[in-house]
């Protein structure tokens, strides 16, 4: 039997496109650290060169980085990697693990699609400017350092058992849309994307990137996402981010 949730995600996914979007949180391990500067560059020019092969042979059309404000560990960076097919998707992963560069990194990838696009970028009211593709080669890699001019809130959610089971009402879907969009009004909201993963984990299913232009926005943001009936009947977790060189890894796929 085709439950509820099912067939809301089908319609879900059809509201999208066919795009893959890989979620990358990664690292670098301690190891790294311990490498002497030329072997860092070196490993550091071969993994770029690689890697730019890879989009440009499966054509791919976004490569988007965050850095976490407070690193988890070895999880310091999170990235949304986009591209027409899985097998772009496959040998992206397969080459990032690639050694020599791959041997000192944390990896974990999930394929995910994209979720309602249309509707939730009408949800924002300050749309952060168009990022400009830096014009030098991406082969030569520059001084790389985070977007200080936003705030980004990287959440991790799913219902928690039972809640698919209610109505709409009962979980109070109608009166939290209500006080999102009211947040996103009063904060200036900058982007909203939501992204349903092709294989769900226990802890998450959606994964949402939320820019917003100040942490008090970010703050706010994240207490009406836990305010009830609503906020009592989903999991979530969340990362506070900047965004990383955003024009050197937008210069990766200057035509998407």
């Amino acid at each position: 039997m085709v439950t509820r949730f099912e067939k809301r995600w089908a319609v879900a996914m059809q509201q999208g496109d066919d795009n893959i979007v890989v979620l990358f949180q990664g690292g670098r391990l301690p190891s790294w650290g311990q490498l002497s500067v030329e072997d860092q560059n070196r490993f550091s020019q071969t993994h770029v060169d690689l890697m730019l092969a890879v989009a440009q042979k499966h054509q791919m059309t976004r490569l988007e980085g965050f850095r976490l404000i407070g690193p988890q560990d070895v999880w310091q960076r999170f990235w949304l990697i986009e591209f027409p097919s899985l097998a772009g998707a496959e040998n992206w992963i397969q080459a990032e693990m690639a050694p020599p560069y791959g041997r000192y990194g944390y990896y974990q990838y999930y394929l995910s699609r994209k979720l309602e696009p249309e509707r939730f970028s009408a949800w924002v009211t300050d749309p952060a400017p168009p990022v400009v593709p830096l014009s030098d080669d991406p082969h030569t890699i520059p001084e790389l350092k985070v977007d200080t001019g936003s705030v980004v809130v990287l959440m991790f959610a799913r219902y928690r058992a039972g809640a698919e089971s209610l109505t709409p009402q009962e979980r109070g879907d109608e009166q939290h849309v209500a006080l999102m969009t009211s947040l996103a009004r009063q904060y200036g909201l900058m982007r909203l994307e939501a992204f349903q993963l092709i294989t769900p984990q226990e802890e998450w299913h959606r994964a949402w990137v939320i820019e917003l232009p100040t942490l008090e926005a970010a703050e706010a943001w994240i207490a009406g996402e836990e305010t009830p009936p609503h906020g009592a009947h989903a999991r979530r977790t969340y990362q506070l981010a900047r965004r990383w060189a955003p024009e050197y890894c937008a210069s990766w796929a200057p035509t998407a």
